[in-house]
């Protein structure tokens, strides 16, 4: 990392010297997100593990409820990171520190708002999901539990934004890690040790977050020298706050699309039924397990394109985008042998419900073509983070949210044919998320050539 960070300004990189350096970025970010999609496998598997196929929708209700929260807040990672990637490459510390101390400010805030409105957010996303009776019971109570814990989570997505712009991804790797440990192991106890049951579950998560809240403020005070946060006079000095808040309303309505869509999946897979909720649940721990990997590789593009158009240096960052289309390559084949080989193994694995086994490998294939379909959104998000090009990357979902939607509306005569095999009708829902996943790459892959143009850059930091 130190050799990253001290290398000379204006020197230009190979692409094999690039690889190395963005393996180097997404090394450490790659394992801090395989920690989370086996914190999902680790709730699964309890739940899977509690009797019923009650349980495991409840637990995709549940977190379903919490994630979208989340997910709409995503700005506060990716424009902190792409903002303050570009400050690292200006060699501008003060800015840098402006950056963490608003979007920490925000975090904080955010997450006690989300707190204070829980009660009416939490009856709306149950009625907008209409998931089964007993599901949407327990997973109210998971969220009622869970989301004491905002404030922790969206004041760490800050910080880790901020460190990752910093070119250091091995600090959100321990925060990441120690979160999901701290998770997996308190879940365990109070579900199977203390019998607390379900909402064992959700406790686990809340002590987890505050933790890695404040492990996260004491490893982003090392890297700055100094004091850690700017005064709140003259905060906004240099800092073109327009700007700053341009970036993060283009990226909050890319992420209420996105929301829009997963509660829309859920909700439809909701109304066939528990089994079919189920076996949705398992299907998304299939598409988070390779978005985990992606995401690291992006977390390194991000910060690259960041510190490259902060240092006005076009050759690296085309390197750059060029690394992170190597290693998105070698990821998304890796994934779809994998999931071509052992897919039953997996499903076996994460639930001994039968009807939910069964269901789920009737429509393995499913699996076969999530990382294909894909890689382009995680390559390209990336990209265009680090380039805070968060425009392009809002028309790019809404584009894939109206062909989700869309397509969803021309197959609804076949899927109300097929509500009487609730499989087939899982797996056309399916093939609409599909289709969001991959309009989402290939709007943003038009515009690639283009916004590797560092005039191009600086008219996106004007407007």
């Amino acid at each position: 990392m130190r050799n990253i960070i001290r290398q000379d300004k204006n020197s230009e990189i190979g692409l094999l010297s690039m690889l190395r350096m963005s393996g180097a970025l997404a090394g450490p970010a790659i394992i801090s997100n395989v920690t989370v999609p086996l914190l999902g496998l680790s709730d699964t598997y309890i739940t899977g593990h509690l009797g019923a196929a009650v349980y495991i929708a409840a637990i995709s209700v549940g977190t379903m409820m919490v994630n979208a929260l989340y997910w709409l807040c995503g700005f506060l990672r990716m424009g902190t990171s792409g903002l303050t990637a570009e400050s690292f490459g200006m060699r501008d510390d003060d800015r840098r520190r402006r950056i963490l101390t608003i979007s920490l400010l925000l975090g904080l805030g955010i997450g006690g708002l989300l707190i204070l409105l829980s009660p009416f957010l939490g009856d709306l996303m149950l009625h907008l999901m209409t998931p089964p009776a007993e599901a949407a019971k327990l997973g109210r109570e998971y969220f009622v539990v869970s989301i004491a814990g905002a404030p922790a989570i969206l004041a760490t997505m800050a910080l880790s934004g901020w460190m990752v712009g910093s070119q250091n991804t091995l600090y959100p790797m321990i925060v990441a890690i120690t979160i999901n440990i701290i998770n997996i192991a308190v879940s365990f106890g109070l579900v199977f040790g203390l019998e607390a049951g379900f909402i064992g579950v959700a406790y686990g998560t809340l002590t987890a977050n505050w933790i890695g809240f404040i492990l996260s403020l004491i490893f982003a005070s090392k890297l700055l020298p100094g004091r850690m946060l700017s005064p709140l006079r003259g905060l906004t000095k240099g800092l073109e706050i327009g700007r700053f808040f341009k970036v993060n309303a283009n990226l909050f309505v890319r992420s209420a699309c996105l929301m829009a869509v997963s509660f829309a999946l859920t909700s439809y897979c909701g109304h066939l039924g528990e089994t079919s909720l189920a076996v949705n649940a398992l299907l998304m721990q299939f598409f988070m397990f390779f978005s985990y990997f992606m995401d690291g590789f992006a977390f390194g593009g991000e910060a690259l394109c960041g510190r490259y158009a902060g240092e006005r240096n076009r050759y690296n960052l085309v390197m750059a985008v060029k690394a992170l289309g190597v290693w998105s390559g070698v990821v998304t084949v890796s994934f779809t042998i994998a999931y071509l080989l052992f897919t039953p193994e997996i499903v076996n694995m994460l639930t001994d419900v039968e009807s939910v086994r069964a269901a789920l490998c009737d429509i393995q294939w499913v699996t076969w073509i999530l990382p294909i379909v894909s890689v382009a959104a995680f390559m390209f998000d990336g990209v265009y983070v680090g380039l805070t090009d968060t425009f392009r990357m809002m028309l790019a979902t809404m584009t894939g949210a109206v062909c989700f939607f869309g397509l969803h509306y021309l197959l609804g005569a076949i899927m109300h044919e097929s509500n009487q095999n609730p499989v087939a009708a899982t797996s056309l829902i399916w093939i609409c998320f599909m289709s969001f996943l991959f309009m989402r790459g290939a709007v943003l892959s038009l515009s690639l050539r283009k916004v590797l143009d560092l005039n191009f850059i600086d008219n996106i930091k004007n407007k």
